[in-house]
């Protein structure tokens, strides 16, 4: 398994985001304090951008390297600033090869992606088409690969990620599929056999596979629920394998250092409705 997580709202620097917050993604590849497989995040990072004044496009950092053992990144991180960012550390599953391609973000350039999971490259490659072929032979680049294809046809990135979701899970019944994804204006996660949290902040959104300090306002996402963020506000979303993706979840508050593990299913309303802030 892996960390990850994704800002959207006020400009800040990498090194804000990766290593000023107490529990930031540096002290969660070594030790976390919500993964459920794989304690150890050694298996190299990525950041994922998007450029002040470049709107839709990307940029990105990749190494296979630990975060812990990296001496590029952190210089690096205290010079470029963003209002959208993706950061991940990778704990590779078994079996997948460790390299530079099958780190996150992956991206198509408009677009990152970031895997908290697994699935099943041989039950789900006959869901990609031809002309997009995955960056690595990993299971989260072949995700990627579906997404972009997604998107290629029109769909909304939270409705591409969602059709994504149930075509892996129709065929890989054991997929673990907690995906993070930004385009530059909003993030857009799901919750699906791992954990994830979000926080409101005065200047924008922070989703994350765990808490990034001890600080109160922590709020746990529960399974099989996407979440929706953008400067304006914050919208959650169950995502029953089949029907429309339209129910709206309640929030449920969480400590920041409870163990791992998913807060009950909450009620949902028959029908969502606009976005808006919780």
């Amino acid at each position: 398994m892996c960390r990850h997580f994704g800002w959207i709202g006020r400009e800040r620097t990498l090194h804000e985001l990766f290593f000023d917050a107490g529990y930031g993604l540096r002290r969660q590849a070594r030790v976390p304090r919500w993964q459920r497989v794989g304690l150890v995040s050694k298996d190299g990072f990525g950041a994922g951008w998007f450029p002040i004044g470049r709107a839709g496009a990307t940029e990105r950092y990749r190494t296979a390297i630990p975060i812990w053992d990296d001496g590029i990144f952190p210089a690096l991180a205290r010079e470029v600033a963003s209002r959208c960012v993706l950061g991940a550390v990778r704990a590779a599953s078994p079996g997948m090869p460790v390299e530079e391609s099958a780190n996150a973000p992956f991206t198509n350039g408009r677009c990152l992606l970031s895997l908290n999971g697994h699935l099943s490259v041989s039950k789900a490659r006959p869901l990609l088409g031809s002309g997009r072929p995955p960056e690595s032979s990993c299971d989260a680049a072949l995700l990627a690969a579906l997404l972009w294809q997604r998107l290629d046809t029109g769909q909304d990135l939270p409705e591409a990620i969602v059709s994504v979701l149930r075509d892996v899970v129709q065929l890989d019944s054991g997929a673990c599929l907690n995906m993070l994804a930004a385009d530059g204006g909003r993030v857009v996660a799901t919750a699906w056999g791992e954990t994830l949290c979000y926080r409101r902040e005065a200047d924008g959104v922070l989703v994350a596979s765990e808490p990034h300090d001890e600080e109160d306002g922590w709020i746990r996402v529960g399974d099989k629920t996407a979440v929706i963020a953008d400067t304006a506000g914050i919208q959650l979303r169950f995502i029953p394998r089949d029907g429309p993706f339209s129910a709206e979840v309640s929030p449920a508050a969480a400590p920041p250092c409870t163990s791992a593990g998913f807060t009950p299913d909450v009620g949902f309303p028959a029908s969502g409705g606009s976005l808006q802030a919780l």
